[in-house]
């Protein structure tokens, strides 16, 4: 089944190399979006594909890679819009 959800990352996430990580996670999962910088210091995604790559894609934004410190992830679901557009960085 095909999902898309948001996810907005607090903490360390900016300057740890977090948007490469989780481009490099979307795109072993096969996922479909984004991820970019906000100017408030959190990253934000969008990103589309199976629940359950989605799942494992979440699990891995909660950890981050080294250097980051991940300290709450929020996660909204959205309407998936069906492209594949392929994972990219904004």
């Amino acid at each position: 089944m095909r999902v898309a959800r948001r996810y907005l990352i607090t903490g360390r996430v900016q300057a740890v190399g977090f948007r490469y990580f989780a481009l490099e996670t979307a795109e072993r999962e096969g996922l479909h979006g984004w991820v970019r910088n906000l100017p408030d210091r959190t990253v934000e995604a969008l990103a589309e594909g199976d629940a359950d790559a989605l799942d494992r894609f979440e699990r891995a934004l909660r950890h981050g890679p080294p250097g980051a410190r991940v300290d709450h992830v929020e996660v909204e679901d959205r309407m998936p819009a069906g492209r594949d557009t392929g994972f990219f960085v904004t």
